[in-house]
Parts: C-alpha cells; sequence; structure tokens
C-alpha cells in the first residue's frame, strides 16, 4: 500500500491496537521485562467514570456512547425482524469495564475441541495454567485456580432470593456446586466475579494500570485506528485518527490487533485484508483476499423469565425513592458492599436439556431485580428474573464494513435461531428454567410470572416469546478464527496468515465459543499469546 504521509509519533517494538481484555493483557506482560518498547492505542478514553468502577454501574454504562460502542445488528429474521443492541467496551479495559462481571472459563472439552480442530497447544492441559496464572481467587490456589494473579475473583454475598433459586434448582436435579470453573461445570451455585473488595476488576485494573508507571509503554487514549500500514508485504505500522488528525505509529517486530470480535476484522478489512468482492467493491485495494475475515460470527443468545415477587426484598424496591437510592450509594461507599456490588449474575446454572449430552449444553443466569430491558429502569414492583441461553450454537453470522471510514459501524449480522438445533435448544432450556422458577423452594416468593405469562401453555407460544424478547449475552467471537482450513485467518500461533509482523489476540481467534462468559477466556488469550509473542522475538 502507498506510504502515507501522516505524522508519525513514534516507533516501537509491539503496537497493541485496543486496550480491551485482551490488550492490556498483552501490555503488561510484553512490557514487563523493560527490553522490548509498546504502544497501545484505545479508541475511548480513560476509565475515570465512577460507575466502572462500581460493580452495578454496568447498567449505567449500558447505552452511555462515551464508553461504549454502543452497536447493533442488521435486522434478524429469526427474532421478527428485530435489531438486537450489541453494546461494546469503548474506554481502557474495553468490555471488561462495563460488563456483567462474572467469572466464567468455559468447559475443558471446549478448549480440547480446539485442539482437535487443529491447533496445537489449546487443550484445556494447554491453557490451565494461563487461567491459573491470571487469577488471584479469594478462595486461595489450588490445581485449578490461582492465588496471587494480577485478576481478583471473588465471592458475591448471599441473598434469601437467590437461595431459594439454587434450592428451587436442587429439586429439579441439579447438583449444587461451589465452583463452576473446576473440572465439572455441570450444577447450581453462585457466580465468582471479577471483583477486589466490593469494586470492578477490570483488565485495565488488573493489567494496564499497574504497568502504565514503566517508561517502555505508552498508552494512547482517543486513538481510532483506521489500518494497519503494510510494507514491503508485512506490517510495518497503524494509522489512526486522533483529534480529528491521521498520525502514524510504526511497529518495528509486531502489529497486534486486540480489537475484538467486531473491531478487529473491520480493521482488517480496511487494511486490504479480506473478502476480496467487499473491499473491492468498497474501493478498498486488496492486499490479500482472506474470505475468512468477519465470517464465523458468533454469540449467546438468551430467553428471559421474569417474575413479580411477594415481598419487597429484591433492588428494585430499593430504587423507588429517593432515600433509597441514597442508602444504596452510601452502603457501597462506606462498605463497598450492599446491591451496588453485584454482578450481573448472581447465581447461575449449567445444565444438559438432553441427558445423552456428555456436558451442559445452557447457561442460566438469575438475578435479583427485574426491568424490561437491560440499562433500563427496574420495575416499579418487587421483581427477579432469570435468563437461560444455548451455550454452543450452530448458527454463523457475519461482520463486514460499510465503509472505508473508520467512525462507521460495521454491518452486523449475527443470524440468530438459523438452525432448528439452536431454537430447540433454547426452547428445552426455557421450559426447564420456567420449571425452576415455579419449583417449591421459590414459590413462597412468586406472586406471578409476568413472562413468558401465564398464557404461554404450549411450545408455539413459548417460541413466540423468544422471538419476541430473546437477546444477547454480549459473547460475539470467532470473526478471525484460528485453525489450518483455508477460511482461518490465524494459525495457533495467532498470526494472520500471509501476513509477517502481524498477529490477533481477542475473544476474535476462537475457532468455537466458549461455554459460558467470555471474560475469563479473552483474558487467557492475552496471558498464552504474550508467551508466544516474547518466545518468537527471543528466536527472530
Amino acid at each position: 500500500m502507498q506510504h502515507p504521509q501522516e505524522p508519525t509519533i513514534g516507533t516501537f517494538d509491539f503496537v497493541i491496537v485496543g486496550a480491551g481484555s485482551a490488550g492490556c493483557v498483552l501490555a503488561n506482560r510484553l512490557s514487563a521485562d523493560g527490553r522490548h518498547s509498546v504502544a497501545v492505542l484505545e479508541a475511548g478514553p480513560e476509565d475515570r467514570d465512577l460507575w466502572i468502577h462500581i460493580p452495578l454501574g454496568y447498567a449505567k454504562l449500558f447505552r452511555k456512547g462515551t464508553v461504549n460502542w454502543m452497536y447493533e445488528t442488521a435486522p434478524e429474521a429469526e427474532l421478527n425482524g428485530r435489531r438486537v443492541y450489541q453494546p461494546r467496551g469503548k474506554v481502557l479495559g474495553g468490555s471488561s469495564s462495563i460488563n456483567g462481571l462474572v467469572y466464567i472459563r468455559g468447559q475443558r472439552e471446549d478448549f480440547d475441541h480446539w485442539r482437535q480442530l487443529g491447533n496445537p497447544g489449546w487443550s484445556a492441559d494447554d491453557v490451565l495454567p494461563y487461567f491459573r496464572r491470571a487469577e488471584a481467587n479469594v478462595r486461595g490456589a489450588d490445581d485449578q485456580h490461582g492465588g496471587d494473579g494480577p485478576l481478583s475473583v471473588s465471592d458475591p454475598h448471599t441473598h434469601e432470593l437467590t437461595e431459594a433459586f439454587i434450592a428451587s434448582a436442587v429439586h429439579e436435579g441439579l447438583p449444587r456446586t461451589r465452583d463452576f470453573n473446576g473440572v465439572v461445570q455441570e450444577g447450581v451455585g453462585y457466580f465468582q466475579t471479577t471483583s477486589r473488595r466490593g469494586r470492578r476488576c477490570s483488565a485495565a485494573v488488573a493489567y494496564l494500570h499497574p504497568a502504565r508507571r514503566r517508561g517502555n509503554l505508552t498508552v494512547i487514549t482517543e486513538a481510532l485506528t483506521d489500518r494497519v500500514l503494510i510494507e514491503d508485504g508485512r506490517a510495518a505500522g497503524v494509522v489512526f485518527r486522533r483529534g480529528g488528525v491521521e498520525q502514524l505509529v510504526r511497529a518495528r517486530r509486531e502489529v497486534i490487533l486486540s480489537a475484538g470480535a467486531f473491531g478487529s476484522p473491520a480493521i482488517l478489512q480496511r487494511s486490504g485484508l479480506g473478502p476480496g468482492e467487499l473491499l473491492a467493491s468498497l474501493g478498498i485495494p486488496v492486499v490479500k483476499d482472506l474470505p475468512g475475515v468477519g465470517t464465523d460470527l458468533q454469540d449467546h443468545l438468551q430467553a428471559r423469565c421474569v417474575m413479580r415477587c411477594t415481598r419487597p426484598i429484591t433492588l428494585n424496591d430499593m430504587t423507588t425513592s429517593l432515600i433509597g437510592r441514597v442508602r444504596l450509594g452510601l452502603e457501597w461507599l462506606l462498605t463497598r458492599s450492599g446491591w451496588l456490588a453485584i454482578a450481573a449474575g448472581h447465581a447461575g446454572a449449567f445444565f444438559r436439556t438432553d441427558p445423552r449430552l456428555a456436558t451442559p449444553d445452557v447457561q442460566v443466569h438469575f438475578i435479583p431485580f427485574s426491568t424490561d430491558r437491560m440499562g433500563d429502569r427496574l420495575h416499579p414492583f418487587p421483581g427477579f428474573m432469570a435468563h437461560v441461553c444455548q451455550l454452543r450454537p450452530e448458527s454463523r453470522g457475519s461482520v463486514r464494513i460499510t465503509s472505508r471510514d473508520p467512525a462507521a459501524p460495521p454491518e452486523i449480522r449475527m443470524n440468530y435461531l438459523s438452525t432448528e438445533t439452536d431454537r430447540a435448544t433454547l426452547l428445552a432450556g426455557l421450559k426447564k428454567l420456567r420449571a425452576i422458577l415455579h419449583a417449591p423452594p421459590l414459590r413462597p416468593y412468586v406472586a406471578a410470572e409476568v413472562e413468558p405469562g401465564p398464557e404461554a401453555t404450549d411450545d408455539a407460544a413459548l417460541m413466540a416469546h423468544i422471538r419476541a424478547r430473546a437477546s444477547t449475552v454480549y459473547h460475539p467471537t470467532s470473526t478471525c478464527r484460528m485453525g489450518p482450513d483455508p477460511r482461518a485467518v490465524v494459525d495457533e500461533r495467532l498470526r494472520v496468515k500471509a501476513m509477517p509482523g502481524l498477529r490477533v489476540v481477542d475473544c476474535s481467534i476462537m475457532p468455537s465459543l466458549v461455554s459460558g462468559n467470555t471474560n475469563a477466556a479473552a483474558i487467557m488469550i492475552g496471558e498464552k499469546a504474550s508467551d508466544m509473542i516474547l518466545e518468537d522475538a527471543r528466536a527472530a
């Protein structure tokens, strides 16, 4: 590509695009020994917003454009043509600064499957040391968990409504568990969260901020990446916009994209690396025709149940008055506990919709408050809700840029529920969840079922509810998929195929979606990638 005329602000060994979950890990690990200079470009601002650091503050950030990309999908055919809102973090820490804090790694079988797809070094036994290295679990270290890593993992406070939910799930045949991240995932219990003494422990808090005192690490915020600079057949730097001015930062060794499942493929496409027909249609010179860039998009779709509670013991009841809201704030400020310290899933469950399955195929999030839509006001009545999602969807979507302008949002097509397996699994999961919510231990707390509602008495009515109300669990992955097949974008060392000096390190490289929340796996990917990058640098 033609040499740009933008001013060069510096040359570094490594240039990382995106200070999200994986990017913050890379920034810390690559700069740790002082041998390499590292620059991090983040499109959003510093993470100074108070709501970022209050765990329940994610509700205040759900539609806050200063720290959130606020994407949405194209109309989804199987969801009555609805567009599905897709929040993504645009701030130091990325989505780990605005997410629901739930710490779930996924099943061992997920990573063994990655290895079976032709990705050596990514089996469950291979990645476990990186999960453990990252983790500072409040329970201490053991053979499955770390005790002194950067990422704090804590236990939540208990609540009688949540205890009743857990007891109901046990009544319906699920074992109670203390650890969804051990050898066996199946069961019901409290979620552990990425928090530390009542404050969010984002990737920026855990990894980036402790490293910023280093002289060899430069963090540039409000830097919107346009494209990768390619010279003499290799990645040589990054062109970005800051304050309305295009600038260039150069990389001696590597450019590393950590811009997420939507951002990384879009940057590759604007750089001339992607489906040739798409690039040509937008007037972008095709550097390498890589048809897999932006394909194989996967996500978790969730269906919900909303219940009216018989007693004023939910968060809803604390927010109906100014006095209640003040009490909430004071409790958190003085004790770093209470309602503002809970996550977007207080407790959860993993179960199989078919006993013939080897592992759980659905996940439940239980929350002791209720709302019509995440980010909206809570209901004026006592309420709670639970969501169920299919863990391993067959539906596949795409991310395609619509313009050469880096500020233009890409076209996101999820194609939710486009296979019969996906429809049948989510329906079966919803029916099981409904049975749990009406089981004897919870029955004294249930005044009425608000959604799907008592009129939903058959499968057709429940599917109609799913199509009308189902939404994302915010886990997009796999748009720069790792693998040996021709449509894969990166190899097992996360190097972009046919483009030296360029890697992708974020959830977009997942060969398949993990069975659970994705933040823990994103941090693991950053940990493992940092070792591979440093190994390759030493061998060069």
